[in-house]
């Protein structure tokens, strides 16, 4: 409560504050002298040269410095400021994180356009070696938000996890799953596409991406119609550094520590029309944990059972990351790409589980096992570009033919021996039991983009994908009873190959005009059809399901009065597929008092949701206020029931709820001074979950909030902070505690700001945290512990070498495949 207290009243402090500095910003035209004289222009990046939103620009006189007029640039970095006297002038042009630019201009009576103007990351050096530029650590957008995590220093030597963490509206559970505005229904991308590296345990994999990799995460939550149209929640892209600029340069990372370890590094060539970008990474971690859980059976005759279970583990995961991109830019107007990554994880689990039962005599029991999980998963994609681009006199127009083609291939197996006694290896040897399941995944896709300008606001965006999916798992499951058999005996009730193939062709069109000077608008449909086929062998289990969606999007936005404000609504309908890890019926059965399998025959959800916010932006401070509803008539829920027979409970899924969620999010930023960044969020939102078939009504309100501050000191120093917590959450039958978490971070430049030393410690005033969960039925009630050692101490060093040329940079499109909704990380398969 304390942490918890103190994080409320830093950021009740800090949303305010950035307001109050919006306010005062002194870019109001009002004051301005009247003339006939006009400047237009427009801002860019001098290393990306992409648009700087909102970037601040301001006419000074010749010699003074008080600003005589000015305004902000709209999202394509474009400004205009009329009625203006005739003279000699000064152009400032500032925007946080970059260096303000003087410009003089003369003004006459003819309009003065000024092309394309630059501006430089405060601490960007394009003469040397490349340094970061100085952004701020959380930048407000009009359709996301960013969390620029290599501006960070507590990320060094982490990995993505840690680094969802501290993203604004996102959260992990005590599992590890992702969570986006309170709802797990939410597509994870790669470089704004898919990952074959994500697409099992995505708790998992999340700890394989070094965060020393990681440029940036940015939430979207109203993808437009271009995006798939998974996601009720939105869509989260995690931005990997890149590099292709003219010239050689590289880096090269080391990290150390009592969670995880890593060796990373990249190299990065331009010259001239050709580029090659290449990252390598190996990484050892180690994550224990403890877990308990106490179940209430509720039997006939009024009597009740009573199930123990304690568990200790130890989870050892070992593995590398590879990446190779070749591109070719025969002229400015063509780009050609061709990339492929892959990875490679190992991990092992040895378990200890106590367990008892007790209240039916026949099923009363008493034993130990001793388990060990074996997993290794192999991955890559292969991707393949070409963009047009049509010139400065049609600069927003653009045509784009884009392939990928990714495999994966996931090996699980167990082995447990069980003991009849209470402590392992002292009792007699009475059960033996071995489980494997291979299971692939094949993936296709095919994908063109095609955006064309109508005047200097209006543009047409249109495309169509093809994605083509072959999934499969085979499985097995081998018995020995020792007083019965001499030798393993396959069972095949828990034996099986199931074959799934889905077909997804999806065609969008959206248009985005202006009416009149303050309004935007945004109207789009997509039209998606999937084929799906599914298939056990050895038995009477085919079924196939095929369906047509229409689903329309909309946003609408408002410029107010005060330069820099905005007003924003949008409308989406979304689909979301079962993700293979909500299908697979692979029975996972460590303990024959709980097992955990998936559901073949889901249907997907249809969500409907809607979104209003609020944005103020200025040159030292930024805030932005949504709302948001949601509702998922079909929700795809987890659910539990209860075997009598077998005196056990079994988990899978079913299309069993409406699921209504609204929230308020509110999100604010301040630089207070030079050297000081500071940033809050708090999340509010009410689910209530609805089923008829389970005749059963859940809700709950919830609160997360985080906090992040940056200060650097001296000449070469950087202090920074992050903390926060979140109150949990609620499933159909199930509620779940929160947490607090928080970490302290110090950089130091070194060789001439070419290298960093970091030493981070998170979580540090105590070995854990413990999450509990509490699940409800009519049949049993069931209390649960996980006990997560959290305290984590890391030193890291990395190490940049190379010129660059800030010349040639290139933007190229990349296929986004968003479309099925994520299995979490405690499903069986």
């Amino acid at each position: 409560m304390k942490h918890t207290a103190t994080l409320l009243l830093l950021a009740a402090l800090a949303a305010p504050t950035a307001q109050a500095q919006t306010l005062s910003s002194p870019t109001t035209p009002s004051t301005a002298a009247k003339g006939p004289a006009r400047i237009t222009g427009r801002i860019v990046d001098a290393t990306t040269q992409k648009p700087v939103e909102y970037a601040t620009v301001a006419l000074l006189s010749a010699t003074g410095t008080t600003p005589l007029t000015g305004g902000t640039c709209d999202a394509e970095g474009r400004f205009e400021l009329k009625d203006l006297p005739t003279g000699s002038f000064r152009l400032q042009i500032s925007f946080v994180g970059y260096a303000s630019q003087l410009k003089d201009v003369a003004l006459t009576t003819e309009p003065l356009n000024l092309g394309t103007l630059t501006l430089v990351a405060s601490a960007q050096n394009l003469a040397g070696v490349t340094v970061t530029g100085e952004r701020p650590v959380i930048e407000t957008k009009p359709d996301r938000l960013v969390y620029n995590a290599d501006q960070d220093a507590t990320n060094a030597g982490g990995t993505a996890a840690d680094i969802m963490r501290k993203t604004p509206m996102v959260n992990l559970d005590g599992d590890g799953n992702v969570q986006l505005r309170g709802t797990s229904n939410v597509r994870i991308l790669i470089n704004n596409k898919p990952s074959s590296l994500l697409s099992g345990n995505l708790a998992e994999a999340l700890k394989q991406i070094p965060a020393d990799q990681i440029k940036a995460i940015e939430v979207v939550t109203s993808p437009s119609a271009k995006y798939d149209a998974e996601g009720s929640g939105g869509v989260i892209n995690i931005v990997l550094k890149k590099n292709s600029l003219q010239g050689v340069n590289g880096s090269v990372g080391a990290n150390t520590g009592n969670r995880n370890q890593g060796l990373n590094g990249s190299l990065n060539v331009k010259r001239g029309k050709f580029g090659v970008n290449t990252k390598l990474s190996a990484f050892h971690n180690v994550y224990p944990f403890k877990s308990s859980n106490q179940r209430t059976d509720f039997l006939p005759n009024e009597t009740t059972g009573q199930l123990t279970e304690r568990t200790t583990s130890r989870n050892v995961g070992n593995g590398g990351y590879g990446q190779l991109e070749l591109t070719y830019d025969p002229s400015p107007l063509h780009s050609f790409t061709l990339s492929g990554n892959g990875n490679l994880y190992r991990s092992n689990s040895p378990q200890e589980l106590f367990s008892q039962y007790a209240g039916l005599p026949q099923r009363d029991t008493l034993y130990s096992r001793d388990i060990n999980r074996d997993g290794e998963s192999r991955n890559y994609d292969l991707n393949a570009g070409y963009t047009r681009t049509f010139g400065e006199k049609q600069p927003r127009r653009e045509w784009a033919v884009l392939a990928q083609h990714t495999r994966s291939r996931s090996d699980e197996s167990y082995r447990l021996d069980q003991y009849k006694s209470a402590d392992v290896k002292q009792g007699l040897l009475e059960y033996r039991e071995r489980s494997a399941n291979l299971a692939r995944n094949l993936e296709t896709t095919l994908q063109s983009d095609y955006t064309h300008p109508f005047g200097k606001k209006n543009t047409l965006e249109t495309g169509a994908k093809l994605i083509r999916r072959q999934v499969s798992s085979d499985y097995t499951l081998d018995t020995l009873q020792l007083s019965r058999q001499a030798d393993f005996a396959r069972s095949p009730r828990r034996s099986n190959a199931f074959d799934y193939s889905q077909n997804v062709l999806a065609a969008y069109g959206t248009y985005n005009f202006a009416a009149g000077k303050k309004y935007t608008f945004s109207l789009g449909t997509r039209l998606e059809r999937t084929d799906i086929q599914g298939e056990f062998q050895g038995e009477n289990g085919r079924f196939s399901n095929d369906y047509l969606n229409v689903l329309p999007n909309l946003s609408a936005t408002r410029t107010l009065k005060k330069e820099g404000q905005t007003l924003r609504f949008s409308f989406s309908r979304r689909i979301q597929r079962p993700h293979i890890y909500y299908l697979n019926p692979y029975v996972d059965q460590v303990t024959p008092n709980s097992i955990r399998y998936g559901n073949p025959t889901l249907r997907p959800e249809v969500t409907d949701s809607y979104e209003l916010s609020y944005g103020t932006f200025a040159e030292k401070s930024s805030l932005n206020i949504s709302a948001f509803a949601r509702r998922t008539g079909n929700s795809i829920e987890q659910f539990y029931r209860y075997n009598e027979a077998l005196a056990r409970s079994e988990t899978t899924y079913g299309n069993l709820a409406t699921n209504s969620s609204y929230g308020l999010n509110l999100y604010g930023s301040l630089k207070p001074t030079k050297d000081w960044n500071l940033s809050s969020n708090i999340s509010g939102d009410y689910t209530r979950l609805r089923s008829k078939a389970l005749n059963r009504t859940s809700s709950l309100a919830s609160m997360y909030m985080n906090l992040n501050s940056s200060l650097k000191f001296k000449t070469h120093y950087t202090l920074q902070g992050y903390g926060g917590f979140w109150t949990g959450g609620v499933q159909l039958q199930t509620r779940y505690s929160g947490g607090v978490y928080y970490g302290l971070g110090l950089k130091r430049m070194l060789f001439k700001e070419k290298a960093d030393l970091t030493l981070s410690a998170n979580n540090f005033l105590s070995p854990g945290r413990e999450f509990r969960n509490t699940t409800i039925t009519d049949q049993f009630r069931s209390v649960g512990s996980f006990y997560q050692y959290q305290r984590s101490v890391r030193l890291a060093f990395n190490y940049r070498f190379g010129k660059v040329d800030g010349s040639g940079q290139r933007q190229r499109r990349t296929i986004r495949n968003d479309d099925s909704k994520q299995g979490s990380s405690n499903t069986g398969g």
